[in-house]
């Protein structure tokens, strides 16, 4: 290596490669649980596919309540709270502060991993090149996150992975292809727009492609009036190498992507209904779907997908579809995906996030442990966020028990469940372990039932007015030193528009609305003793998660609710003291 450029030396507890959602998630989790934690990002923002470089919307699970919780909710309120015209900048500043201003975490971003040393069957550190500060940054850690999409420790350790899809018989999945092949899902450049008040004109380079009703097919005429139009089906590269070919595909991507947008303002056809729409933005770098996946301990199929997931080391789960996209893309002639049943929620097991046979890897992202089939379901954003808190968490308890990540499975799995849970993540089909100190009066022991939303009919919540105490009532003397807290997020959204719905948007209408946050949320709140004493006092409350250190010593302990953001009274999922 050219030691005419400084390298700087680090030491961490654990190191994520990667900062997308997965990433991010797994940072700040790790973090929040007392790790010392090192970031490498090679981009200037984080995010991956829902930052302000590529723009998708983050996806995840289908059907009532099942809206991904713990940190990618606190992310999500965050953005509600801060940014109710769904703004891009802002969205990014927002998941920039989560890892540059957590306590734990020193971030390196626009530093690309491109080296690791390994000793014996375990990592020892990575390398990275910081291109704005011409630096290499050496990092040494006990455990390590490739959180990367692309799987970049992979070829640098030795890690066991897989690359396109599985032979249908390897494991009886019917909706992979008879042999196996190297093909892939593409990659997609995305395309916002903005309806104006005024006519808006387009004059397309010379070197875009030039597209007739004809050519677009169907399945790829563009519509304004949609509200999820955001031209994921401009795809490409699954039948090539999607890393070596990336460049290439790109420069045909763009090519295809102004021809499109070339289509809709200037076709006949377009002309006239489209014309106040102007092009706000053009996605340069690509959306990559599917790459290297790594193989752990266990490899998650499309049938147990379709059973549900029902795994006695659930740590996430999905909820998507199993969303199969053509590898030829936009240069097929047909449907350019199919949407394959699957359960919302499916389990995703433990094993799943970590390597076969590097000792000390885990993954987090769309590169985890899975068949293609399987990945089609899995790898949307929300989901890789879930798995980016699980491997978070993971990581803590190895470092606290000195244990690997295989280690963790063998002996402090429920541990593990336990945190997450506490953190707000559901494990369809496992309950919490709440705490049982103190009493309750009967209205309210589902509070602490253990299922902190809605399931199925079971609401397992419970209403309480305005200015109405929820009374913890105590033997005798006891110091309480935690509230938790859980209120009502609305996690379907159902207060607003379906696109308002999402963390961002596609396409900006004339007249949408803001988005604030949800009326069911609580507010404002006070905590009290026997004696009327205020312990805590909120007043401006945007979270469904709240943890608050009380540390008083109480005979009576009291929740009273006082405000929320529009609802007439305050609905509560978890109330609990410890």
């Amino acid at each position: 290596m050219n030691t005419a450029f400084p390298t700087v030396e680090h030491e961490a507890d654990l190191c994520v490669v990667g900062g997308g959602l997965a990433g991010l998630c797994a940072a700040v989790s790790a973090a929040r649980h007392g790790a010392r934690v090192l970031l490498m990002q090679d981009r200037p923002m984080l995010g991956g596919n829902a930052s302000s470089e590529i723009r998708m919307w983050v996806c995840g699970a289908h059907g009532d309540n099942n809206r991904e919780t713990g940190l990618l909710e606190e992310i999500s309120m965050d953005n509600m709270a801060r940014n109710p015209d769904k703004n891009y900048s802002i969205w990014d500043g927002i998941l920039y502060e989560k890892a540059r201003y957590q306590p734990g975490i020193e971030l390196l971003l626009n530093c690309t991993c491109l080296d690791a040393e390994m000793a014996g069957s375990s990592i020892a550190a990575v390398t990275g090149w910081q291109m704005t500060t011409q630096t290499f940054h050496h990092v040494r850690a006990r455990l390590f996150a490739d959180c990367s999409g692309d799987s970049v420790l992979a070829p640098l350790t030795g890690a066991a992975f897989r690359v396109g899809r599985e032979a249908r018989d390897e494991f009886g999945e019917d909706i992979a292809p008879e042999q196996a092949d190297a093909k892939t899902m593409g990659m997609s450049v995305l395309i916002q727009a903005r309806q104006e008040d005024h006519p808006s004109t387009f004059t397309p380079p010379a070197w875009a492609h030039r597209y007739s009703r004809e050519d677009l097919l169907p399945y790829r005429l563009p519509n304004m009036e949609d509200e999820t139009e955001n031209f994921w089906y401009i795809e490409l590269g699954g039948e090539g190498d999607a890393i070596r070919d990336a460049e290439a595909v790109r420069d045909e991507l763009l090519r295809v992507a102004y021809g499109v947008w070339d289509y809709v303002k200037n076709a006949p056809e377009n002309r006239e209904k489209n014309a106040n729409w102007r092009l706000d933005f053009l996605g340069i770098l690509p959306g990559k779907r599917e790459s290297r996946r790594y193989v752990g301990d266990h490899i998650l199929t499309q049938n147990e997908v379709r059973a549900g997931g029902a795994f006695a080391d659930i740590v996430a789960y999905g909820g998507w579809t199993m969303d199969d996209h053509d590898p030829a893309g936009f240069a097929s002639k047909g449907a350019p995906h199919i949407f394959h049943p699957a359960p919302s929620p499916f389990g995703i097991p433990y094993r799943c996030l970590y390597s076969r046979n590097v000792e000390n890897l885990f993954f987090a992202g769309r590169n985890i442990s899975v068949t293609h089939t399987a990945m089609s379901a899995s790898r949307v954003m929300a989901t890789c966020a879930l798995l980016g808190q699980a491997v978070g968490t993971a990581a803590a308890v190895a470092i606290e028990h000195g244990a690997s990540p295989r280690g963790v499975y063998a002996e402090y799995i429920r541990q593990l469940q336990d945190l997450l849970q506490e953190d707000d993540c559901y494990l369809p089909g496992l309950p919490r372990r709440a705490s049982r100190l103190g009493s309750l009066a009967a209205d309210w022991e589902v509070l602490r039932n253990g299922w902190d939303r809605p399931i199925g009919g079971a609401d397992n919540g419970a209403h309480a007015a305005l200015g109405q105490a929820v009374t913890f009532a105590f033997a005798g003397p006891t110091r309480v030193r935690e509230l938790r807290a859980v209120f009502d997020s609305d996690l379907n959204r159902a207060a607003y528009p379906h696109e308002l719905g999402r963390n961002m948007i596609c396409n900006r209408r004339l007249g949408l609305p803001d988005a604030f946050v949800p009326p069911s949320m609580v507010r404002a709140f006070r905590v009290e003793d026997e004696s009327g004493r205020v312990l805590l006092q909120e007043e401006n409350n945007w979270q469904r998660l709240y943890r608050a250190e009380l540390d008083a010593v109480v005979r009576e302990l009291r929740f009273v609710p006082t405000a929320t953001w529009g609802a007439p009274d305050a609905h509560l999922f978890a109330l609990e003291v410890r």
